[in-house]
């Protein structure tokens, strides 16, 4: 039968900074032998493509003018 996981306020305490500003992404948590030995956050940044593709025209393509 696996262990119970030790958890205390310190380490509930780190959990909570990992998880905190996270826009995107996954906070993992590492144990062994019951105790938890690691926090491994990974972070995704999104961008919008769509604007960025409207700003700028694509290659071999022409800026269309419009009257002002």
């Amino acid at each position: 039968m696996a262990k119970p996981v030790e958890v205390d306020e310190r380490w509930l305490a780190r959990i909570a900074e990992q998880v905190n500003g996270l826009e995107y992404g996954e906070v993992n948590i590492v144990v062994h032998d019951g105790r938890i030995v690691q926090i491994e956050r990974k972070e995704r940044r999104r961008y919008d493509d769509a604007a960025t593709a409207r700003a700028t025209p694509k290659q071999g393509q022409r800026e269309s003018l419009k009257p002002s």
